[in-house]
């Protein structure tokens, strides 16, 4: 049976509003637990001394989300009928999967952090992430026979298998990286991510995957609702949990629709949210000396004056233009038969 286009609608509707009152219903009561078990931000003392009055707010926040778009993940699954479970696995397991694996990490991040005021390290953490995205990479590779990638406005350029696989794993990581560094002031991150994924859903039916497409309409929703509690003064932060999960999950979204070279520019903040960081750390061990008054971007500008609400604002404004133009290249460009 051949999934019609209005059943699509309906289903990638359904399935996001689901998410979005789920998370509504569940925020609240979720919010307290944290609170009541004390799972609490410990925030720098080198960051912004604003930072400072956040100190203790509930973190592990992204675990709302994750588990809204577990549930919802499964359930259409269970519900599906035999001939469509074929398309939904491979579409839609890779992104999943992700979520849950890097969430996973995530999360016993954010435990550590509340329990000893500091993380896992950045290196063992990579670790882990390069396992998932190596693991990701391949399945995509091999499932969908993937030997080349879409260059905007062109067609696809062939790569060969080993080269995708080690972009995708390059992707999968630095995309991870670059949503967990935007998270540092109320509702960046998720605000971004959305955009982000809401680009991808159409990149993902212009390709033809429908269900990556639902896949992607549960996390806007899920994040959305989450932003109800997140947005300045954030009730809950989202913590790596959240930030490093929808960073891989978004990248292998990307490598599904095989527009992975379209991930930089949906997520630009990400990309100079990364460089920015780079930058700074190359220039000081180079030079002795500081481009940027503080890293990430988002904190340089509030170093400059920016109050917190204007640069997430802004950043939003930044990554729906984006969304915007990685979703009109995706559609202008040619696919050939595949």
């Amino acid at each position: 049976m051949t999934l019609d286009a209005r059943a699509l609608v309906l289903i990638t509707l359904g399935v996001l509003l689901a998410a979005f009152v789920l998370g509504l219903v569940l925020g609240g009561p979720y919010i307290r637990l944290l609170r009541d078990l004390r799972i609490g931000k410990s925030i720098r003392a080198e960051g912004p001394r604003s930072h400072l009055a956040k100190q203790g707010t509930p973190t592990l926040g992204g675990l709302l989300f994750i588990g809204v778009v577990t549930f919802l993940w499964s359930l259409v699954l269970v519900l599906l009928p035999d001939d469509q479970v074929d398309a939904f696995i491979p579409q839609t397991i890779v992104p999943m999967g992700a979520l849950l694996a890097v969430g996973i990490l995530g999360a016993i991040d954010d435990l550590v952090n509340v329990a000893y005021g500091f993380g896992i390290r950045g290196r063992h953490k990579l670790v882990w992430q390069s396992i998932v995205a190596v693991a990701g990479a391949l399945y995509i590779q091999r499932h969908f026979g993937v030997t080349g990638i879409f260059i905007p406005l062109v067609g696809e350029w062939e790569i060969g298998a080993a080269a995708f696989v080690a972009l995708a794993a390059f992707a999968i990581v630095s995309t991870s990286n670059g949503v967990n560094l935007t998270d540092g002031l109320d509702g960046l991150a998720g605000g971004t991510v959305v955009f982000a994924f809401l680009s991808f859903a159409f990149i993902a039916i212009a390709r033809g995957f429908p269900w990556l497409a639902v896949f992607c309409a549960a996390v806007v929703g899920g994040v959305l609702a989450f932003l109800w509690f997140n947005v300045h003064p954030a009730e809950v932060i989202m913590g790596d949990a959240g930030a490093l999960s929808l960073g891989a999950s978004l990248a292998s979204v990307a490598l599904v629709t095989g527009f992975a070279l379209l991930l930089p520019i949906a997520g630009i903040i990400f990309v100079v949210e990364n460089l920015s960081v780079m930058l700074q750390v190359g220039s000081f061990r180079l030079r002795r000396k500081r481009i940027f008054r503080m890293a990430p971007l988002h904190h340089h500008l509030e170093a400059l004056g920016w109050p917190e609400e204007r640069v997430t604002l802004r950043f939003w404004l930044i990554a729906a233009v984006a969304g915007i133009v990685a979703a009109v290249l995706a559609f202008a460009t040619p696919i050939g038969g595949r």
